[in-house]
């Protein structure tokens, strides 16, 4: 039977490692989604499955709309929604201010949910379906200059738990992917790659397709990548004065991240 998994952000990074991973599960048909049509036309081209492809801004209006129209029109079903594109722009509060944390929010948490929403009777209706949102560790850990991001990865991590919950009872799994360091054509990580302390804290897109990969089609709850970064979460349960200091101190710097330019 056809499968039908929809990825965002999929012309680069992480949402191009979870298409290709995406591409060789049996009978699997891909919708990519992302705003560079030449990138998805090349990715399509190139995967082993059949693969459809919207280019469109995330945070237009008509978005939602136009790509549910079109996984109903061209497959009638979806078996999983990958909700990967994000961005972030670093800045602290006093300088960056409001500006900085509304247009954070709009692309990882707002745009997230109008997406999800448009699809849901599709998920619903293909169910048992998935979906899995590509968070961050940095909605577990806030380091200083990306409160924006980390606001919008809280945020997210708390409304697919909650999602989860309401929607187990009509077969929609929801999967959570919390990357760290992932070394991509924007952030290529090359200091923390360069020292050999450092280098575990750096992983692959390909690490982290796996990963939503477990998230989705293992209906796992969640997943970090590298996976000792779930021991920051647990410090910060834990010891949260200690991790305050950390940061506070230019730990920081090297502690956690999910700063990444925007994808797609």
């Amino acid at each position: 039977m056809a499968r039908v998994f929809l990825v965002t952000g999929a012309s680069s990074g992480i949402g191009e490692a979870a298409a290709r991973r995406l591409a060789h599960e049996p009978g699997a048909t891909l919708v990519l989604v992302a705003r560079r049509e030449e990138r998805l036309r090349a990715l399509a081209e190139s995967l082993p499955a059949p693969a459809t492809r919207v280019a469109a801004d995330l945070t237009d209006d008509d978005a939602p709309a136009r790509i549910a129209a079109h996984v109903e029109d061209h497959h009638g079903r979806l078996d999983l929604l990958v909700n990967n594109a994000g961005a972030s722009w670093r800045g602290g509060f006093a300088d960056a201010g409001w500006e900085n944390v509304a247009r954070t929010m709009e692309v990882n948490f707002n745009a997230v949910v109008r997406l999800t929403e448009a699809l849901l009777p599709l998920l619903r209706r293909s169910a048992p379906s998935a979906i899995v949102n590509v968070a961050s560790t940095a909605g577990r850990v806030s380091r200083p200059g990306a409160g924006a991001y980390s606001a919008s990865k809280y945020a997210l991590i708390g409304w697919s738990d909650s999602l989860h919950a309401e929607e187990r009872v009509h077969g929609v799994h929801v999967g959570l992917v919390m990357p760290g360091f992932i070394a991509t054509e924007g952030f290529p990580a090359t200091e923390l790659l360069a020292r050999p302390w450092t280098r575990w804290m750096v992983s692959t897109p390909e690490k982290a397709a796996a990963a939503i990969g477990d998230a989705g089609l293992g209906r796992r709850a969640e997943r970090y990548v590298p996976r000792p970064y779930g021991l920051i979460a647990v410090l910060r349960i834990l010891a949260p004065a200690l991790v305050r200091r950390a940061l506070a101190g230019g730990a920081g710097r090297s502690m956690t991240t999910a700063t990444r330019p925007g994808e797609g």
